[in-house]
């Protein structure tokens, strides 16, 4: 049997490159003589802007600072352990880089247990433990202060949280098992699979408090004095931590059942991870924590080498690096700087985008539109939205003050434009209409403002064919709701030049927005790959496959929801105009089906009604749709979407729309909220064979997103 040094020293052999955190002992005397302590501290060397992790090597000096400490209780030389971090992090978990690299699953099977192995030993030493949660903890670092006897949170914490499952893993070094035994099932379920799967949602200071996680809150000016001083008021007995019964019986069936729940209503089954961790959740009931430890080591290795882990590792990187580094963006010194935005229009998405600017930016931004009426809605908008934000108290009064004075509406362009830097328009999408209102902004702002359009579809080229200056229009499309959906695609026209796009990648980082460089190809990358998508299940449908077989044959993938509930958050008559878009420019792959036309004329806003409280088709809609009689399966539906697809991205990427098909995944995951677990759509398409039977290649090299060769 090897020993937990030498699993750790093998797993660390396969992890050259680790970023190794460290782990310093030091003793001091403890507040009122309660005696001599040891303080155990996690440091990799760097800033906050560094995360300490646990790879093999961190395991081990972790492993090493315990040999020390379990000795000094042992002689009774101590009389508690404490465990913290650098300031600002106290630990993020284990280090991805190195899950990435393992091949077999024995090896993937020793970083849980070496993990348990020495997280373990901090509830085993003859003295009592205590974690204090400093700064940032999550995943393993959350985990190693469960295996504390008492554990402190700082007020200032910004980010707690056990975020496994949304990356397709499972809290695997105690979470699992220890946390319901702590909180009780149901607030455990809510923090390892409600929170992980609503967009890895964090918990502060207060919450961690208010949960039962930690026994004590303070401020985090002085967290650890704090700390020490309460720590020997519960060695010297002044304090007694009394912690919550904890139902075993029904209660804890029901916690696991809601967890089934929300696991099915987020991934429909399509991922595995929720379900291993509920099913641990489920063993632990009794209470016997190494058989949920055991379970965990399983789980844990199982799913390292699985295809989910790995794309939910890749969607995390494209969103964490890749959207930093926008590949094709210009150099950054070419861009101008942007002191005041015109947003030509004011209705919603208009009125969105000014909000959008005015917060991030913080500079004057005045719209206009075509009557004085429309003008004083796009303001009272901008204006009711940044009262909802100070009742709310994101921000203060002097700030709801301020920013309100900074929107502005006229009707006459000459005046709102002529000292405008940046100028975005969000009018009807039809290009006489945006050529004509180019034209008239061309001609009244400053010859360096760059004039940006919203199209969703349109050619931008085409967009600035007829004006003096083309180069200093781009296309900056956003996705709706604005406020939410992370992606901006910016387009490059045929004549758009260095500056001009440098500054539209400057203002969207400015935006906090992930842009993506898209060539001027119809529809761009997201709406091009959904139309495709939703023209697809339409065509079966109009072939005669009954909606409810379309619908369910797509459930697999686990999308955050159905075609059909997708076109009416679009919009039908959006849908519409984009598939006829894409027909008049590939007239061979993209249809306008006569059912979604009739749907669009007849002014329905969707397939469904809820009068039951779920979506139903709409008898007025069957009433419209005329079908034919070829029947498919769910299977033989899910084929001919998914192989649609992979031509179409197969043909994309080809045409060189965007850079790599890692940017196609990143546009689908910020804006079209496809789920981490498929890694957007090319890792989910090779995994399950259709990019080689449709294009005869992976779209991504064995290794990316897919467990190494």
């Amino acid at each position: 049997m090897s020993t937990t040094a030498e699993l750790l020293k093998g797993a660390a052999e396969l992890f050259p490159d680790e970023v190794v955190t460290s782990a310093h002992v030091r003793h001091f005397e403890l507040p009122a003589g309660a005696g001599r302590f040891a303080l155990i501290t996690l440091d990799n060397g760097f800033d906050h802007t560094k995360p300490t992790t646990f790879g093999p090597q961190s395991l081990a000096n972790l492993n090493l600072a315990i040999d020390q400490v379990e000795k000094e209780a042992a002689e009774g030389a101590i009389v508690g352990v404490g465990i913290t971090g650098k300031p600002f992090i106290f630990a993020v978990g284990a280090d991805l880089k190195g899950v990435e690299l393992l091949k077999r699953h024995e090896d993937a099977l020793a970083i849980g247990k070496g993990g348990h192995d020495v997280f373990k030993r901090l509830s085993a030493l003859a003295v009592p433990t205590f974690a204090y949660y400093n700064g940032a903890a999550m995943g393993g670092g959350v985990e190693v202060g469960l295996h504390c006897t008492y554990r402190t949170v700082s007020k200032a914490l910004p980010a707690f949280s056990l975020p496994e499952v949304f990356l397709g893993l499972v809290p695997g070094w105690g979470g699992c098992a220890i946390l319901p035994n702590l909180i009780g099932a149901d607030k455990a379920v809510s923090v390892i699979i409600e929170n992980s799967l609503n967009q890895n949602r964090q918990l502060k200071g207060k919450q961690v408090f208010e949960l039962g996680i930690a026994d004590a809150i303070f401020e985090g000016a002085d967290f650890l004095e704090q700390s020490l001083i309460w720590t020997a008021s519960v060695l010297n007995g002044t304090v007694t931590v009394e912690r919550p019964e904890i139902d075993r019986g029904e209660g804890w069936d029901q916690a696991v059942a809601k967890g089934r729940f929300i696991a099915d209503s987020k991934v429909h089954g399509a991922a595995p991870a929720a379900y291993r961790a509920l099913d641990i959740i489920e063993a632990s009931k009794d209470g016997d924590l190494q058989k949920g430890f055991d379970a965990e080591d399983q789980a844990l290795a199982d799913l390292i080498m699985g295809g989910e882990l790995r794309s939910g590792i890749y969607a995390f990187n494209l969103v964490q690096k890749r959207a930093k580094r926008p590949a094709g963006a210009p150099d950054k010194s070419l861009a101008r700087p942007v002191t005041k935005v015109g947003v030509v229009g004011a209705g919603l998405m208009a009125s969105q985008l000014a909000l959008l600017f005015l917060r991030r930016l913080e500079v004057p931004v005045v719209l206009t539109d075509i009557d004085q009426e429309r003008v004083d809605k796009g303001v009272g908008y901008v204006h009711a939205e940044i009262e909802k934000l100070l009742g709310k108290g994101r921000i203060n009064q002097d700030k709801a003050n301020r920013l309100k004075g900074l929107v502005s509406g006229v009707l006459d362009k000459a005046e709102g434009f002529a000292d405008a830097d940046f100028i975005i328009e969000a009018v009807f999408e039809e290009m006489s209409v945006k050529q004509k209102v180019f034209a008239e902004v061309e001609a009244v702002a400053p010859a360096h403002a760059i004039l940006a359009t919203n199209t969703s579809s349109l050619s931008v080229s085409e967009m600035a064919s007829k004006l003096q200056h083309p180069e200093r229009v781009v296309g900056f499309h956003f996705f709706n709701p604005v406020a939410i959906l992370p992606l901006l695609e910016i387009v490059r026209g045929e004549k758009t030049d260095d500056a001009s796009l440098a500054t539209a990648f400057g203002v969207a980082k400015k935006l906090k927005k992930t842009a993506v460089l898209t060539k001027d190809a119809p529809a761009f990358v997201v709406n091009r790959i959904l139309t495709r998508f939703m023209g697809e299940i339409q065509n079966v449908i109009d072939e005669g496959t009954p909606v409810e077989t379309a619908e369910k044959a797509i459930e697999p993938l686990g999308l955050p929801m159905s075609p059909l509930v997708l076109l009416e958050l679009v919009g039908p008559a959006i849908g519409l105009h984009v598939s006829e878009t894409l027909n008049k420019a590939f007239p061979d792959r993209f249809t306008v089906s006569p059912n979604l036309a009739a749907v669009v004329k007849a002014g329905k806003r969707g397939f469904y009604v809820y009068d039951s409280g779920k979506p139903e088709l709409d008898p007025e809609v069957a009433a419209l749709l005329k079908q034919g009689d070829v029947v498919l399966t769910e299977e033989q539906v899910r084929d001919r979407v998914l192989d649609a697809v992979a031509q179409e991205i197969g043909l994309m990427l080809e045409e060189g729309v965007v850079a790599e098909a890692q940017d196609i995944d990143l546009c689908l995951i910020t804006g079209a909220g496809w789920p981490f677990h498929l890694g957007g759509i090319t890792p989910y398409l090779d995994r399950e064979g259709v990019s080689e039977r449709v294009n005869g290649k992976r779209f991504l090299p064995q290794g990316v997103a897919s467990v190494p060769a």
